[in-house]
C-alpha cells in the first residue's frame, strides 16, 4: 500500500515534475467532468454521484494504490453491471455493493492476486468489453432520439423490442441536438486540437439548443437541469447541487422504494454476488489500465498495491455518495500524454472537479440529455474496440474466435459475469485440448556411437510436453503394453515441463506394471523438483528395478547393467 506515493516522493520532487503533473491533472479534470456525469446518468443515478466518485475515489486511490499514473473514477465498463443494481436496490443498494466490493478488492490485493490480469486471455477481454460497448450504445438510443419511453426493462432483446416500438415517437429536436453533438465528437479529433473533443461537443450542443430555443418558440429539449432536482434547506434546485460531497452511511440512502435501505445479513447476502462482480471487473480494468500505462510511461506499477488502493477508494467513495470506481484507460492515457507522472495529477484532477461543482453547477444544468447520450455513444464505440474485434475474427486461431464470439454474445444477451466465466472455461478447455495433443510418448531410435548396439531387450521412449490430468494418461498409455522381449524401459523426460498428481499416479502404475513383469525402469533427465515428487510416492532408486540418469548415454549403460543383473 502507498507504494506509488512513496516512489513519487523519491523521484518526482523537482519543480518541473510538479508543474507537469499540475497541468496533466487539470487536463484530465476537464475530460473527467462531463464523462463522470454521463456515466452516472447511464446507470440511473443523479449526475453528481459520478462527480463525487471522480473526486473521492480519484484522490484516495491514487494516494494508496500501486500505480503512479492511473486515474480512477466511474467507467463505462461498470454500466451494464450497476444498472440492474440501481433498478432493484436503488442508490442505497448500489453504494452498499460498492463498499462491499472495496472490501473484496483489499482481500484480493492482500492475498497477492494482483497478477490476475495475466491469466485472462485477450479474446475474453475484447469479447466482454465489445459486448459492454454494444449494450451501452443501445441504452443511449432513448435519450439520443428523445423516445417516449419510461424505462428500458428486461433482457437485451426485450429492450430492443421496446426501442423498436417507440421509434415512431422520435423527438426531432432531441435527435437534432444529439446529431450535432455526435458530429462534433467525430470530426473534432481530426483537427488535432489540444482541447478535448467531448468538451467542445457538449458546449456546441448546449449553445445550439439555447439558440434554437430563442429563435423558435416550439423548440424544447430535456437537459440535466430539467431531469434532475435537489433540495437544500427546503429549497428546490435544478441540475447538480453546488455543495461539497457530504458524509453519509450508504445504508441510510434510499432503496428502490425511496425508503432507507438499511443494513442486514439478508441484504449483504443478496448483494454479495453483485459486489463480487464489481470487484472482479474493477480489478481487471484497473490492472489492465496499469499495464497500458506502464507501456506508455516506462514506469512499473505494483499490482497488489493497486488492488488494495482500488479497494480503499471503493470503500471511502460510498461514504460520500460515490458509485463504484476503477481505473479508466482513456483518462489514464490522457494523463500520461499530458505529462502526468505521479499521484499528484490524479489529486489535481479530483480537486478541479470539486471546484467545478462549486462554481459551474448552474451552467452544467444546461447540458442537453441528447448531448450526454451522444457522448456515451462515442464512449461505447471506443470501448467496443471494433478494429481489434474484426482483426481477431480475421486472423486468430479458431479456438480464439469461438471464445471471442461467445463472450461477446453472452455479454450482450445475458451479463458480463456469465460471459467471463464461460469464456475462461472455454479458454481452459481449449488449452487442455492443445496440451493433450502435444503430450506423447514415442519410441526413440538413436544413431550414436554409444547406443548403436542397443538390443531388443532395451526400449527407449521420448516423453514430450506437460504431464497433467488431461495429457498424462494419453502420453503414458503406450507404456502399459510392451513386447515380451523388452527387459528394460528408458523414459527420456527431458522435454517434460510439469507433472501433476494425475501424472504421478500414472507413473506409479507404470512402475508397478513394469516391476510385476520383471522389467526395469530408467527415468532420464527429469527435473529434480519432479524427481522429488516421484520419490514421495515411492518411485525411487531400486537395484535392478528403478534408476535415474542425467544423460541418455548414462541411461543406456545403466540399462545394460540391469540386463546383466536380471540374467544373473
Amino acid at each position: 500500500m502507498f507504494s506509488a506515493l512513496t516512489r513519487s516522493f523519491k523521484n518526482e520532487r523537482s519543480w518541473g515534475s510538479i508543474q507537469s503533473n499540475l497541468i496533466a491533472g487539470l487536463s484530465v479534470g476537464v475530460i473527467a467532468l462531463p464523462l463522470s456525469m454521463a456515466l452516472a446518468i447511464a446507470i440511473g443515478v443523479p449526475p453528481q454521484h459520478g462527480l463525487y466518485t471522480a473526486i473521492v475515489a480519484g484522490i484516495v486511490t491514487s494516494l494508496t494504490g500501486g500505480s503512479k499514473v492511473n486515474i480512477s473514477g466511474p467507467t463505462a465498463a461498470f454500466v451494464v453491471v450497476l444498472l440492474p443494481i440501481v433498478h432493484t436496490y436503488g442508490l442505497g443498494g448500489l453504494l452498499v455493493s460498492g463498499f462491499m466490493a472495496g472490501i473484496i478488492l483489499i482481500l484480493m490485493g492482500s492475498t497477492k492476486l494482483g497478477r490476475l490480469i495475466e491469466i485472462v486471455p485477450y479474446p475474453v477481454t475484447v469479447g466482454f468489453t465489445a459486448g459492454i460497448g454494444v449494450v451501452i450504445a443501445t441504452l443511449q438510443i432513448k435519450d439520443f432520439l428523445g423516445l417516449q419511453l419510461d424505462s428500458l426493462e428486461g433482457h437485451y432483446l426485450h429492450k430492443l423490442g421496446q426501442i423498436g416500438q417507440a421509434l415512431p415517437s422520435v423527438h426531432w429536436q432531441e435527435a437534432l441536438i444529439g446529431g450535432i453533438t455526435l458530429a462534433v465528437l467525430i470530426v473534432w479529433p481530426k483537427l488535432k486540437s489540444k482541447i478535448p473533443g467531448h468538451l467542445v461537443a457538449l458546449f456546441v450542443g448546449a449553445i445550439s439548443a439555447w439558440v434554437l430555443s430563442q429563435v423558435s418558440t416550439g423548440f424544447s429539449i430535456e437537459t440535466v437541469g430539467t431531469r434532475f432536482h435537489y433540495v437544500i434547506d427546503g429549497q428546490m434546485g435544478f441540475g447538480i447541487p453546488p455543495i461539497l460531497p457530504a458524509f453519509n452511511w450508504p445504508w441510510h440512502l434510499p432503496a428502490a422504494d425511496g425508503k432507507p435501505i438499511g443494513i442486514s445479513f439478508d441484504l449483504v447476502h443478496e448483494l454479495l454476488s453483485a459486489a463480487f462482480t464489481i470487484a472482479v471487473l474493477g480489478a481487471l480494468e484497473s490492472l489492465l489500465c496499469a499495464v497500458v500505462a506502464d507501456g506508455m510511461s516506462g514506469k512499473k506499477h505494483n499490482p497488489n498495491d493497486e488492488l488494495i488502493g482500488q479497494g480503499i477508494g471503493n470503500m471511502v467513495a460510498p461514504l460520500f455518495g460515490g458509485i463504484p470506481a476503477t481505473a479508466a484507460i482513456a483518462r489514464t492515457t490522457a494523463n500520461v500524454k499530458a505529462g502526468g507522472s505521479s499521484p499528484l495529477a490524479s489529486v489535481v484532477h479530483g480537486l478541479f472537479i470539486l471546484v467545478s461543482i462549486l462554481s459551474l453547477a448552474p451552467l452544467l444544468a444546461y447540458i442537453p440529455m441528447a448531448s450526454m447520450a451522444a457522448l456515451l455513444l462515442m464512449v461505447a464505440w471506443n470501448m467496443s474496440e471494433a478494429r481489434h474485434f474484426i482483426r481477431i475474427v480475421r486472423v486468430a486461431p479458431r479456438d480464439d474466435i469461438i471464445t471471442l464470439l461467445t463472450c461477446f454474445a453472452l455479454t450482450v444477451l445475458f451479463d458480463m459475469t456469465i460471459a467471463v466465466a464461460v469464456g475462461m472455461c472455454l479458454a481452459i478447455m481449449f488449452f487442455v485440448r492443445k496440451s493433450v495433443r502435444t503430450a506423447e510418448a514415442k519410441p526413440l531410435l538413436f544413431e550414436h556411437d554409444h547406443t548403436e548396439n542397443i538390443t531388443k531387450e532395451i526400449s527407449i521412449y521420448d516423453i514430450n510436453g506437460p504431464l497433467f490430468f488431461g495429457s498424462a494418461q494419453k502420453a503414458l498409455n503406450n507404456l502399459m503394453y510392451i513386447t515380451p522381449e523388452v527387459k528394460v524401459v528408458i523414459l527420456d523426460m527431458t522435454e517434460v515441463s510439469m507433472i501433476d498428481m494425475s501424472a504421478i499416479v500414472a507413473m506409479e502404475s507404470i512402475a508397478k506394471n513394469l516391476s510385476d513383469h520383471q522389467v526395469g525402469l530408467i527415468i532420464n533427465n527429469l527435473q529434480p523438483r519432479m524427481i522429488l515428487k516421484l520419490r514421495r510416492v515411492g518411485i525411487r532408486t531400486k537395484e535392478g528395478k528403478v534408476a535415474f540418469s542425467r544423460q541418455i548415454d548414462d541411461a543406456v549403460e545403466k540399462a545394460k547393467r540391469m540386463l546383466v543383473h536380471s540374467n544373473s
